[in-house]
Parts: structure tokens; C-alpha cells; sequence
């Protein structure tokens, strides 16, 4: 973390002190967010056992977690074209702002929801609602934001700033997991069962009045302000555009399946996969999701910088072979051997080349559409990529085991969603250092 942040410091000493402000402003609110969303994921087994006691297979209710979790993922094609669409008209700040407290909401309904056995089905009907309205918000952030991020670099430094995106994802990530960690360890299995678990859920909220704060010193970017200064296009015109950009919708939707399934499966899953079906404890889990986040936090910036240096087409192929090749040997290691160790070296050594490929991934997402649309472009392709496939990663995965009784299977969908990003790449022209609009 200290060399990617001497590294920013170095590349934007020449920057003007608002850029480097609002650069800072984006991760720190990426962090909060993303740290808000996926938390849920960390607590899964244990949401299970408080919201979807259904069954005494155990199978069934982390199933139903994992749905649940899933839901999320339901809702952001949505959040991604309206708040896109309203980040293109009104501006990229205002749009950030809207996100993070529609997630602020999200965790405040998390921290107050009732349990099954407290209100019976009101418990997981108002973590549905809370999930649904979360899985908006994040559908329009991450277009919002990265698109930010690209707009202010110049051409030979998009991919850079862009690995901002990741790293601040992860950041938020391993924030969550020390967070579990820190009070599963602290805390009685009573405790944490009772009221331990909402306290992760309430630090998100405790957080927003800073991040927001912050954000409310944010400029707009020149090329948004450029574009306004123009005729700004009506909602009907911008839909329209989108309609003009078939291909490179399916390119960046075919790229988000080939980059998410392996992020959710390898980064979350598999944390679920050793307490769920292998029988390691609660904290085992979390140390896969910090360790997990190790290579985003340490090589997202030379990832950047290489896929502005070599390109994105390259930069996003040369990865995927190795994870092709390593990812049924690594299920196979672990369910063979499962043990801590184990674990976190499947999981630390396939965050390697995933990170690398996810990178330049973001970074083309945001390029292959004009200033117009650019922000619901990019949430559209993302948002509707991870809803079909990523966002229930961990469903089929758990499913895929419950259907054939192979702890092996999840690995042959990672394999189908990277060969899927094979034909996106193909469809994808390259966009590093080129001109825009």
C-alpha cells in the first residue's frame, strides 16, 4: 500500500492540488461504498443461520444467503442507466454524491433488520429491500466513478488512474474483512450473533458524513463541463446514443463476465466455500477475503501503467491463460488439503494474474463510448455483465457442488465466463492512448 501510494504522490506532484483532493476524494468513497456492499458477503454463513433457518441441510440456507447477496446484483443494470444517464446530464460529483447515501440507507436498514427469529419473514424481506436498494446505488457508482477517474488523466495515463478504482474496491474489501475478523475474535459467538453483526453493518453509516464531506469539494471534470457546454443532450437523445453502440456494449459485457465471475468466485466464494462445505471456521474466511485483496492493493498500479504502456487489448488477454490453467488444479489442491494455509495461498496466488486482467478491464470499459454517454455506457455494459453472471457467482457455484456432489465444479464456470471475455476482447478495439470525441 505504501508503494502505490509514493507512486500517486510522485505521479501527481505536478497535478493541481484539486485533482490530487478529488483523486483521493474517489477511492475514499469507493472504499466506504464497496465496503458497504460486499461486507454482506463476508457474513453470509452467519446471515444464513439468522435470516434463512429453513432447513437443517446446511447447504439450503447459505444458498438462500447467497441469493440474497445476489439480489444485489439484480438492481444494478438498473441504478447503472438511470444514475449513468443522470451523471451524463447533471454531472459526474452530483451522481457520486446520490449514490452514497442511497447506500448510507442500505446499511442503516441492515443495522436495524429485524431477524427470523425476532419477526419471522420480516427479517429477510427487509435485508432484500436493503440489498436491492444498495445493488442500485453501486449500479450507477462504478460507472460515476471510474469514468471520473479516466477524465482526469490525459491519454497516456488512463489506465493508471483507472487502477485507482481497484485498488480503492479492494480497500474497502479488506477494510470489511478486518472488521469481521477483529470482532469475531473479540466478540463470544453469542455476541456476535446478537448485536456483533449489526456494529459491521453501522460502521458503513459512521463513515458517510466524512466521505461526504469530502466529496462536497469535488470539481466536475473538463470534459464533462465541455460537453454541457454544448447542447446538452435530453434523456431521449442519450438513450438513443446509447442504441448506436451495440458492439461495444456486448464487447463490455462479454469483458465484465470474463472479469467478475473469477472476482466473486475466487475472492468470496472461495472464503464461503471453506466454512460452508470444507468445515473451517468463520475466520478462516476472512483472512482469505484480506488475502485475497493483497495483489489489488500492491500490483493495481503497475497493472495500470502496463496496460497504457503495452495496451488494453494485451494487457487484459495475457492473464487469462494462467487462470484457465490454474483454477481446477487449485479447487482440486484445496478440497483436497483443506487447511489455512492452503487456502490462502489458492486464493493469493490466483488474485495475481485476476488482477492484472481486471485492471485494464476497467479501464476500456469507460473508453469504448463517447463523453456523452460515457458514464451510463460504461455502468450499463458493467452493471448488466455482473448481474448476469458475477453477482450470482457464488450461487451457481454453490449450487453447481449441490447439484453434482463435485466440490470441484465451481472451477469449470470460471472456465465458461473467461472464454466468454475471449469473444468481448475480440469485439473490443483497442483504446489506449488514443484521442476521445
Amino acid at each position: 500500500m505504501t508503494t502505490k501510494t509514493t507512486e500517486f504522490a510522485n505521479d501527481t506532484s505536478s497535478a493541481p492540488p484539486s485533482k490530487r483532493r478529488a483523486i483521493a476524494a474517489i477511492c475514499v468513497g469507493n472504499a466506504l461504498e464497496f465496503y458497504d456492499f460486499l461486507v454482506y458477503s463476508l457474513l453470509a454463513t452467519l446471515m444464513a443461520k439468522l435470516f434463512f433457518p429453513f432447513s437443517d441441510h446446511p447447504l439450503i440456507p447459505l444458498m438462500l444467503s447467497l441469493a440474497v447477496f445476489g439480489t444485489g446484483f439484480v438492481m444494478r443494470p438498473l441504478g447503472g442507466l438511470v444514475i449513468g444517464l443522470y451523471a451524463d446530464r447533471v454531472g459526474r460529483k452530483a451522481a457520486m454524491r446520490l449514490t452514497l447515501w442511497l447506500m448510507a440507507m442500505g446499511s442503516l436498514m441492515f443495522t436495524v433488520a429485524p431477524t427470523y427469529a425476532q419477526a419471522g419473514l420480516l427479517g429477510p424481506a427487509v435485508v432484500i429491500v436493503a440489498r436491492l436498494l444498495q445493488g442500485f446505488a453501486v449500479g450507477g457508482q462504478i460507472g460515476t466513478s471510474t469514468t471520473m477517474l479516466m477524465e482526469y488523466a490525459d491519454k497516456h495515463s488512463r489506465g493508471y488512474y483507472c487502477s485507482w478504482q481497484t485498488f480503492s474496491q479492494s480497500l474497502g474489501i479488506c477494510i470489511g474483512a478486518l472488521m469481521v475478523t477483529l470482532l469475531s475474535n473479540l466478540l463470544s459467538p453469542t455476541a456476535m450473533d446478537s448485536w456483533g453483526w449489526r456494529l459491521i453493518f453501522a460502521m458503513g453509516i459512521l463513515a458517510i458524513p466524512v466521505s461526504e464531506y469530502i466529496r462536497h469539494r469535488l470539481e466536475e471534470t473538463h470534459a464533462h463541463r465541455q460537453t454541457r457546454s454544448h447542447a446538452p443532450a435530453s434523456q431521449g437523445k442519450q438513450l438513443a446514443l446509447l442504441l448506436q453502440h451495440p458492439r461495444q456494449m456486448l464487447a463490455g459485457v462479454l469483458l465484465v463476465i470474463g472479469a467478475t465471475v473469477p472476482i466473486y468466485t475466487i475472492q468470496f466464494y472461495l472464503a464461503n466455500h471453506a466454512i460452508g462445505v470444507l468445515g473451517m471456521p468463520l475466520a478462516s474466511g476472512t483472512w482469505a477475503a484480506i488475502i485475497a485483496c493483497l495483489p489489488p492493493l500492491l500490483l493495481s498500479a503497475h497493472a495500470g501503467r502496463l496496460s497504457d504502456r503495452i495496451g488494453r487489448r494485451k494487457a487484459i488477454f495475457w492473464p487469462l491463460p494462467i487462470l484457465l490453467l490454474a483454477i481446477y488444479p487449485a479447487f482440486l489442491l484445496l478440497n483436497h488439503y483443506p487447511t489455512l494455509l492452503v487456502l490462502l495461498a489458492v486464493v493469493f496466488l490466483l488474485s495475481v494474474p485476476l488482477t492484472y486482467t481486471i485492471v485494464p478491464n476497467l479501464a476500456i470499459l469507460p473508453e469504448l463510448f463517447p463523453t456523452r454517454i460515457r458514464a451510463s455506457g460504461m455502468s450499463l455494459a458493467y452493471c448488466v455483465g455482473v448481474a448476469l453472471f458475477g453477482g450470482f457467482a457464488q450461487l451457481f457455484a454453490a449450487g453447481l457442488v449441490s447439484l453434482t456432489g463435485n466440490t470441484n465444479a465451481p472451477a469449470f464456470y470460471i472456465i465458461a465466463a473467461i472464454l466468454l471475455s475471449l469473444v468481448g476482447l475480440k469485439l473490443a478495439p483497442e483504446t489506449a492512448g488514443k484521442d476521445f470525441d
